[in-house]
């Protein structure tokens, strides 16, 4: 026990509850602590540390709401193995009651996907492998990938959609209390899984070209993990970073004990071209891209790059659980990249979502309401009352989501932001956005008895 003591007296910067909290935090990282080692009794810390009883039971109290301690009946306090998700993604596609247009899921239009028949037609032959330890990447689909990739990678993997990426990359990259760097606004399941990792989660403000890199350069000193961020088309505000914010975060990144996990959810129907920090720092990023909102959810196919060391516990975490990511779809995500038609309807696609999104935000803006972000399937709208927004357009038979699940950090007071899927606003743009300022405009009174 003297020896746990000592370690984290030498990674104590400050004798404060957040100072000894962070010390865990990296003694954790550091595998000084391992999930289930007990931690001294609070005096007996308070004791050799020099602090007071009350300040090592806050810091205790921090560590156990971000899950990263618990108390283990008459063993004491111990190193939590996992901590539980806050449920925001539940939360946040919850609907009291029916409507009639759905603009809270952020899913794409089924009009716009690409048509599966003559590609399934192609397919006579079933795609059976030789082996168990046959390469996980069909070379042909591997080859198309490859062709417009945002930086040259060692190497790259297909795996069953962006959040199977994502879980696959903190199962095996991330231990409790190490600290992550996320975007806030952020995407709720991802946050759920890092509280589900018992991950020290910190929301970095965006820019409209990105995080806000001042913050992110004071947060250093604490030593994160790693920083989660969606480079084009963030998903909920749009917003896309630009190469010059991006090799400047890749700057002040580069040397860290910190990777880098880029989540491309919008892929191929962003309009901006592909980006990631790889281009300045491969060794610390793993890029991923999703093929959902282009060529349809139910494919479940995402693709991720990134340096051998890092691919490496992932293809053993693969290779242990589902394996690989069935050949039968790889041929069809193949098929689909390859065919020209396939290829025009993606351009119109492309051009569609950035159609509908720029009426609802022109709409917005006669009423006086501006939106961050430049494209993605969804807007980020400011409300007087996000519950009575939420209430106001339900009565109108519209659905949206509420912005408290997207944020990182617990905000009191009504104010706040609803998510809108835009790409979903087929027609009636003008009407929909009058609704929607309406909404932003409403109080709780107002939203129930108007």
């Amino acid at each position: 026990m003297r020896a746990l003591i000592s370690s984290l007296e030498e990674r104590l910067d400050a004798p404060t509850a957040k100072g000894l909290a962070q010390a865990v935090s990296r003694a954790i990282r550091d595998q000084a602590l391992r999930p289930g080692d007990q931690l001294p009794p609070i005096r007996r810390l308070a004791a050799e540390l020099m602090m007071s009883p009350t300040t090592v039971s806050a810091a205790w109290q921090l560590l156990a709401r971000s899950g990263t301690i618990r108390a283990d009946g008459r063993r004491g306090t111990t190193v939590a193995p996992s901590a539980r998700g806050g449920e925001r993604y539940s939360r946040a596609l919850r609907h009291e009651s029916p409507v009639r247009l759905d603009l809270s899921t952020g899913i794409p239009d089924s009009t716009l996907l690409p048509a599966l028949v003559p590609v399934l037609s192609m397919l006579h032959d079933p795609a059976t492998p030789s082996s168990y330890l046959d390469d996980p990447v069909l070379h042909d689909l591997r080859a198309e990938l490859e062709r417009d990739w945002p930086y040259a990678a060692d190497d790259l993997l297909v795996v069953d959609g962006a959040m199977d990426a994502l879980d696959l990359l903190t199962r095996v990259l991330l231990r409790p209390g190490d600290l992550v760097l996320v975007e806030d606004p952020g995407f709720p399941p991802l946050l759920d899984l890092l509280e589900d990792r018992g991950a020290d989660v910190v929301g970095v403000p965006l820019e409209d070209d990105g995080l806000q890199l001042e913050r992110v350069e004071a947060l250093l000193e604490r030593r994160p993990a790693a920083v989660v961020i969606q480079p084009r088309g963030q998903n909920p505000t749009g917003i896309s970073m630009s190469a010059a914010k991006a090799r400047r975060l890749a700057e002040l990144l580069r040397g860290q004990d910190c990777v880098v996990v880029e989540d491309d959810s919008s892929g191929p129907i962003a309009t901006s071209a592909p980006i990631s920090l790889g281009a300045w720092i491969p060794e610390q990023v793993l890029h991923i891209r999703s093929f959902s909102k282009s060529h349809g959810p139910d494919l479940r196919i995402a693709a991720l790059s990134g340096p051998d060391a890092l691919l490496a516990p992932v293809r053993h975490a693969r290779a242990i659980g589902q394996g690989w990511t069935s050949r039968l779809l790889q041929r069809v995500l193949t098929g689909l990249l390859c065919d020209e038609a396939c290829a025009r309807g993606i351009e119109q696609a492309r051009a569609e979502y950035a159609r509908r999104r720029q009426l609802v935000v022109a709409g917005l803006e006669r009423h006086g309401i501006e939106v961050p972000g430049s494209e993605g399937l969804n807007i980020w709208v400011p409300v007087r009352d996000e519950a009575a927004a939420v209430l106001r357009l339900a009565s109108q038979g519209i659905a949206v989501t509420p912005g408290s699940p997207f944020s990182v950090e617990h905000v009191t007071g009504p104010e706040g932001h609803v998510r809108v899927t835009t790409g979903l606003v087929r027609e009636h743009h003008a009407e929909i956005a009058d609704l929607i300022a309406d909404a932003a405009h409403a109080g709780a009174w107002t939203a129930q008895h108007r």
